[in-house]
């Protein structure tokens, strides 16, 4: 027993005595490998797109890689899919020669050198899937007026799981409220139905994230009844429907849907989100609450979802274990139901990742695996990736549980230990080295860095150091007499100084001293202590009448040796761009005022570390003339008295003052801190003017005064009497700074920024900030310093462009703040160091190019891919042999592509081009310069056509070859044809001419005649636009002379009027006929007619009588009508008016027409036609005309 205790004292010195001994190793010196960056455990990839398996690490020397898959070697060589990348474990899969389902197997990574070997995690391939639909037929839902109802979903199995949201025909999302919600597992519940959810489109839609995809459901039709009004027809007509319920719905109480039963169990992983439901159904819709029966709810971590049917706890614990109630209620009554929630935990740690040591031969030293778990997990340990208790016995190593003892190291025993927790619900698996060194001490903190801090504020000088055995530090200032111990410097064990409160004696040279055993190393430093920015003379409130001026005065003091910049805002944002604001060095000035310039101006005076500013308000107001009652601002108020008192808050009543013959609007409540900012009034709160009383919220560490300023339609009053002083005490901070961000200035560092936090905020004395960073893809502990009096802390000498984590804290006096959030942010960019490969060109067409390339890896950017420049230039056309080099031409192409398109080429012509990639610092290289041929276009017009030597019978055409070739000429087309003298074009002729012709005569023309021409070049891809040209032949002097103008001859004249004569006496007797409207006998139109069967009919007496003249009426050759003048309804023929008169027609599911034409023809005048009594179709009438044709 004694024996063991001495163990456990020896295990937390050794602990205690080596826990800084986790550092960083410099690159440059020997060490184990490190994982760096590995893909998830649970990896779901694209199936799309090519596998890539991410495995980096770092040592010295670098690490080589190896992978197994399933448990076996995987020979990567015998594969031709699967690449490894250079100087890099990362596996990419080439899924275009292969099935992604292939590679769904177990990966696992082992990064060595000489020094150890490191092993990621198991990694779990899978491709997402997004399965279609099934594919079903569903019935109209016919449910009753106030019944519940449930729309199931039932969306195809996907992973990872689908997204399941309802919506209709339009996309437009489906209203949901506390009657009408989406359960978890996508089903829509209505816990009664109204009649207004009548609607043919309740669609459920799956979006699947990996692959952003959509899948759509069938449409649901849901119609509501009220069933006392059903009749026969609708109950026919709904026969092929779902009916759920024929029993009127009354109101009735509440019972639950979903779950089933008065109670279930649920079980859920410590760390992930709980979620419980609880669906109700009833009349009234009912209410659902939640309370937890074996304690509370956990306010921070609680929400409720769809209408308080859901219940969500995140990063649930063990202590949400327990049993939930929920009640769902209406007026007529309530059900319970009860959820026994059970927690268990997958392995977690409980003090952090195991921590690499780095120890100097002789030295002691202990690796801690320290994790927890529901059910309690198993530890075991591996070296090198092998079981511990197979790997080579070592006398100065020994195993209890959870820690690995090291005594009196050697040279030589540097190994990579492996530590798995493992339960039934997960596992850690966690690399820690051992590094045996003996390395001298260096500082890495950048030497004659100069620290600039105000008086009065805190000041921290940084030296970071290694060594091993880890050096000691001491800190020297100006002479080295002696070293800084005691008031007024803190030494951290970090090796920063701290001065809590600067003063200008503190200025001075500082050095730094690191020693061990192996050496000494020394840094020399600068301490600058400022004079704080102040604002002598304030701005101060003002009221002023429209169409006047008001200037704001603001006169600062600061520190000569730092550059202030002076800033007015007003109500918290940028001065309006107007002409009439004037800032100056120390004021503003507010000209010709309107009531839009009224509001809150603040002077911020800044410099490089502080600020100081102040606030006034301005009022506007009227310029009216002498009221017969006069008005003045109120009197201030009196008698400020402060009760109540409480740490943040207090009470504060007043008398008001004189109203002046205008009522009090409003008070304003306005507070001096006199700890902070002596002579400063800050606004704190407004009240009704009918209050004399208001409870005050306040901040710690504030030594307060109050005073308050009354407001009628004049302006204010004056200020009152200040109240007594009131002090709260100090508290840590509440708050952190925001706006927390990381990027680099250069290539080899990190920058961290942030919102300070003003004097309000600090709660206390001695506010300062710690600062946490770490490389997030590196399994390493948080890098932390402690700053004041500054907004940005620069990291020196980290890795070009790497993504980090970063926290900054809130730290004063009396305690830290809450625990930070983390925020993300990027060392600096530098250059690319890489062109992209394999670049190839594919030439679209004559004018257009495809160029590829491979993406430059991310770790030869260095930096934020902003995208891919394509330089590309013409060399010459193909055509002639002379270079003709044009301006280089940059195509941009921005984010991750990997080819674009060159548009605008020059068809058969020779371009060269090569392909940049470019980040945030500028382009990288040039890839190899390459070449693509453009091949023949059509070419251009001829530039000119002339028609030259016109003769009686042929024209000599002479033109100039196209000055756009675009290719090799083939030949010319050469097409004419004649035009009258109505422009009217005659008959085209084509000619097809030799590429070396330029002039061409055309015989066998007509005299006289006006003849159009077009001409285009030809090249191997067709023929280019035409040039056109008109010319006439000479007429034959012998036909003019023979032609005379007919028109001109007396006889010609004669001739045209008595033809028009004529045609006048036929036209009036034609119309004299028409209106006479007579009958010819029965006799002449039967003998016309061959039928023998086929008598006309009088309207009047049915008996055979004569044939009217009016031939509007006459059926169509071969049409048809019933006999006795009407159109049968049930006929296979309809008639074209009854196409015009057709009433509600009815579709089939494939969209043919399956209803009947309602509306009736009109009455015919007479039995038309003969033959038979079927109504004339549409194709039957076209039949009939065809054959008067």
């Amino acid at each position: 027993m004694m024996e063991r205790r001495r163990m456990d004292a020896a295990l937390l010195v050794l602990f205690l005595g080596h826990l800084a001994a986790a550092l960083e190793v410099p690159l440059d010196l020997p060490q184990p490998p490190t994982i760096t960056h590995q893909s998830p455990k649970d990896y779901i990839i694209d199936p799309r797109e090519n596998i890539i398996i991410h495995c980096e690490a770092k040592g010295k020397p670098h690490p080589s890689f190896s992978w197994t898959r399933n448990g076996t070697h995987f020979d990567i060589d015998e594969d031709p899919n699967v690449t490894m990348k250079p100087h890099s474990g990362t596996l990419v899969v080439d899924i275009s020669r292969a099935k992604a389902e292939q590679y769904e197997c177990v990966y696992q990574c082992t990064a060595r050198n000489k020094h150890g070997t490191a092993v990621s995690n198991n990694i779990v391939v899978r491709q997402s899937r997004s399965p279609l639909w099934s594919k079903e037929k569903i019935k109209p839902i016919v449910v009753q007026e106030g019944v519940s109802l449930v729309l199931p979903c039932r969306p195809p199995v996907g992973l990872p799981p689908p997204i399941i949201f309802w919506m209709d025909n339009y996309f437009q999302k489906l209203p949901q409220s506390s009657r009408v919600s989406q359960s978890l597992n996508g089903d829509l519940y209505f816990a009664n139905v109204l009649r207004e959810d009548s609607r043919n489109d309740y669609i459920c839609y799956a979006r699947f994230p990996y692959t952003q995809t959509i899948q759509q459901k069938q449409p649901i039709t849901v119609k509501v009844l009220n069933m006392d009004a059903i009749n026969d027809t609708m109950a026919a007509f709904y026969n092929d429907t779902d009916l759920f319920s024929e029993e009127p719905a009354d109101e009735r109480k509440p019972t639950f849907l979903v779950p089933s039963g008065p109670s279930s169990s649920k079980t859920v992983l410590r760390g992930q989100v709980l979620e419980m439901e609880c669906i109700a159904e009833g009349l009234p819709t009912p209410e659902i609450s939640w309370t937890k029966v074996s304690g509370v709810l956990p306010a921070k971590r609680t929400s409720f979802l769809h209408y308080q049917r859901t219940l969500r706890i995140v990063n649930v614990s063990e202590s949400d274990a327990g049993d939930y109630r929920c009640t769902g209620r209406n007026q007529l009554g309530s059900v319970h139901h009860t959820i026994h929630v059970t927690v268990k935990a997958a392995p977690y740690w409980i003090s952090g990742t195991p921590r690499n040591l780095v120890l100097a031969p002789g030295e002691n030293g202990v690796l801690t695996c320290r994790a927890s778990g529901t059910p309690k997990p198993s530890i075991t340990w591996a070296m090198n990736g092998i079981p511990i208790e197979n790997s080579p016995k070592d006398l100065s190593r020994k195993v209890e549980d959870d820690t690995i003892i090291f005594t009196d190291v050697q040279t030589g025993s540097s190994a990579v230990y492996q530590c798995n927790v493992s339960n039934d619900y997960g596992y850690l698996l966690s690399n820690a080295f051992v590094n045996v060194l003996s390395e001298p001490p260096r500082v890495l903190t950048p030497a004659n860095k100069v620290y600039q801090v105000i008086k009065n504020h805190r000041a921290l000088m940084d030296c970071a150091s290694f060594g091993s055995p880890i050096p000691k530090i001491e800190w020297f200032k100006d002479s080295r007499s002696s070293t800084l111990d005691g008031d007024p410097y803190i030494h951290h064990d970090n090796g920063t100084l701290e001065i809590q409160v600067a003063q200008a004696v503190n200025s001075g040279k500082y050095t730094c001293v690191a020693r061990n055993m192996l050496g000494i190393y020394e840094n020399h430093i600068y301490l600058e202590v400022k004079e704080p920015t102040r604002i002598l003379k304030q701005p101060e409130y003002k009221v002023v009448q429209r169409g006047r001026s008001a200037v704001f005065e603001c006169k600062v003091k600061h520190d000569p040796s730092l550059i202030p910049t002076m800033t007015w805002l007003k109500d918290d944002g940028e001065l309006p761009d107007d002409e009439r604001l004037i800032v100056d060095s120390d004021s503003l000035t507010i000209t010709d005022a309107t009531e839009n310039d009224a509001g809150v101006y603040t002077c911020i005076m800044n410099t490089t570390l502080d600020h100081d500013s102040a606030s006034a308000e301005l009022t506007v107001v009227e310029a009216t003339p002498t009221p017969a009652v006069l008005s003045e601002r109120p009197d201030a108020p009196t008698d400020l008295e402060l009760t109540d008192q409480k740490k943040r808050s207090v009470q504060l009543t007043w008398t008001p003052g004189d109203e002046h013959n205008s009522p009090i609007q409003k008070f304003l409540i306005q507070y001096e801190d006199i700890l902070h900012h002596r002579g400063h009034w800050h606004n704190l709160t407004e009240v009704l003017g009918t209050k004399t009383t208001a409870h005050l919220k306040l901040s710690p560490y504030v030594h307060y005064t109050f005073r308050v300023l009354a407001l009628n339609a004049v302006g204010f009053s004056r200020p009152s009497f200040p109240s007594r002083m009131f002090k709260t005490e100090a508290a840590a901070p509440d708050e952190n700074p925001t706006g927390i961000q990381g990027f680099g200035t250069e290539h080899d560092n990190l920058v961290i920024s942030w919102k300070p936090l003003t004097s309000l905020q600090s709660n206390g004395p001695g506010l300062h900030y710690k600062v946490m960073w770490r490389q997030k893809t590196v399994d390493s502990e948080w890098t932390t310093v402690t700053v004041a009096n500054t907004s940005k802390f620069v990291v020196s000498g980290t890795p070009t462009f790497v993504p980090y984590e970063l926290k900054v804290q809130a730290v004063n006096d009396h305690g830290a703040g809450p625990e930070p959030v983390i925020a993300h942010g990027y060392s600096g960019e530098d250059l690319p160091v890489a062109a992209p490969e394999n670049v190839q060109a594919v030439v679209r067409n004559s004018t257009v190019a495809d160029v590829h390339w491979d993406p430059v890896p991310s770790k030869l950017i260095r930096g934020h891919l902003k995208g891919y420049k394509v330089y590309y230039w013409k060399e010459r056309n193909l055509h002639k042999h002379n270079p003709h080099h044009s301006d280089q031409q940059v195509l941009t192409f921005s984010g991750n592509h990997t080819h674009g398109m060159l548009p605008g080429l020059h068809p058969f012509s020779l371009y060269s081009f090569n392909v940049r990639v470019y980040n945030g610092k500028g382009e990288g290289p040039a890839s190899l310069t390459q070449q693509f041929e453009t091949p023949e276009g059509v070419p251009g017009p001829p530039t000119s056509l002339i028609v030259t030597n016109p003769n009686l019978d042929s024209l000599t055409l002479e033109w100039n070859p196209p000055h756009v070739h675009n290719g090799r000429i083939t030949g010319y087309t050469l097409k004419y044809q004649p035009v009258n003298n109505s422009n009217e074009l005659g008959p085209v002729e084509e000619l097809a001419l030799p590429p070396n012709e330029t002039s061409y005569t055309l015989p066998n023309l007509k005299y006289s005649t006006r003849y159009k021409f077009y001409l285009n070049a030809k090249t191997v891809m067709g023929a280019g636009p035409a040039i056109s040209q008109e010319a006439i032949t000479i007429m034959d002097e012998a036909v003019a002379s023979r032609q005379v103008d007919i028109a001109t001859q007396g006889w010609f004249i004669g001739l045209m009027c008595a033809i028009a004569l004529l045609i006048l006496i036929l036209l009036i007797i034609c119309f004299i006929q028409r209106n006479k409207g007579g009958k010819y006998p029965v006799k002449e139109k039967e003998d016309a007619h061959t039928d023998p069967e086929f008598q006309p009919m009088k309207d009047d007496d049915c008996t055979f009588g004569e044939y009217s003249d009016n031939e509007d009426h006459k059926p169509l050759k071969g049409s048809r009508t019933p006999s006795n003048g009407t159109v049968k309804r049930d006929d296979s023929d309809d008639s074209l008016v009854d196409y015009g008169e057709g009433g509600d027609g009815q579709f089939n599911e494939d969209g043919s027409f399956i209803g009947q034409y309602s509306g009736k023809s009109a009455s015919r005048d007479t039995a038309e036609g003969h033959e038979s009594s079927e109504a004339p179709s549409p194709i039957n009438a076209m039949n009939s005309l065809n054959s008067f044709v």
